[in-house]
């Protein structure tokens, strides 16, 4: 009986050497778009009072993890009975993701004025700025969502060849590594000028080490913030040419002599154009 015991224990630490290689390997190939996911999380995360910044990036992270319950089971399933379907999944979230990141260029180029008067209207209610929360809520979720499945996807990739207990396990450990590393990042990021100020305020002297620090930190946020929400906006880019460059054999084709990541972006960049001509074509009709 003791030696039955004495060998699960060995199975087990067997299986968990395993499980700590191939997390290392996957982690190793999902690491871009973590990179690419912390970016978009930053920029959608921001722009919001003080105060309400850790509800609001909690409630994000909360749908995060709804995400990865949702996606994970349904991963595995997919890549033993429908592997085809996930392709098609991962193309159409593809699609939106290039949609997001060419409509923020147009807002940008086109509606710059008119967002930032919107912005700065000071009539609005509780209830319409508790509303505004709640749609940006919803739109990082939906990134969080799309996002998070190419990282589930990849991370299956890596131990596809693996017994099932070993894949659950590893793409797990990726899944959570996505949400809890990512928002904590962005957690530490949106409170930075907080902390700053604190820095400032704990003692009374002028021209201090902790004075410096805190203004550097109060001073850097804004210029953090608009370059998270440039490489955010790349980003979104990258990931949908990414996502159809891998999937789509031909796109390597067009492609070859030049960077990798300049025929993602460019692939991106087409991808969402399109989409988004037809998007306004169909508000354009809906609207006559």
């Amino acid at each position: 009986m003791a030696s039955g015991f004495f060998a699960l224990l060995d199975d087990i630490a067997s299986l968990m050497d395993d499980v700590g290689a191939m997390s290392k390997i996957a982690g190793k190939k999902t690491a871009g778009i973590l990179g690419d996911d912390l970016a978009v999380n930053a920029e959608k995360a921001s722009g919001f009072v003080s105060s309400r910044e850790i509800p609001v990036l909690w409630a994000i992270s909360k749908g995060s993890l709804l995400n990865k319950l949702i996606i994970l089971p349904i991963a595995f399933l997919l890549s033993a009975f429908l592997p085809w379907a996930v392709t098609v999944i991962l193309l159409l979230g593809g699609l939106y993701l290039g949609f997001e990141g060419v409509e923020k260029i147009y807002e940008f180029l086109f509606h710059r004025n008119h967002g930032e008067k919107v912005q700065l209207e000071p009539q609005l209610s509780k209830e319409e700025i508790l509303s505004l929360e709640k749609d940006k809520i919803k739109s990082a979720v939906l990134t969080d969502f799309i996002l998070s499945v190419e990282i589930v996807i990849i991370a299956l990739g890596t131990v596809v060849k693996e017994p099932i207990v070993t894949q659950i396990l590893v793409v797990s450990i990726i899944a959570l590594i996505a949400t809890v590393g990512v928002y904590g990042i962005v957690a530490l990021i949106v409170r930075m000028d907080d902390f700053g100020f604190k820095l400032i305020a704990l003692n009374e002297r002028d021209n201090s080490i902790s004075d410096y620090l805190g203004n550097f930190l109060v001073k850097a946020l804004p210029m953090v913030i608009r370059s998270l929400s440039v490489i955010g906006t790349l980003a979104l880019l990258l990931v949908a040419g990414g996502i159809f460059m891998h999937n789509l054999e031909f796109l390597h084709h067009w492609f070859t002599g030049i960077p990798a990541i300049l025929g993602e972006f460019i692939v991106g960049l087409a991808v969402g154009f399109v989409c988004l001509l037809v998007v306004l074509l169909v508000k354009k009709i809906i609207k006559r």
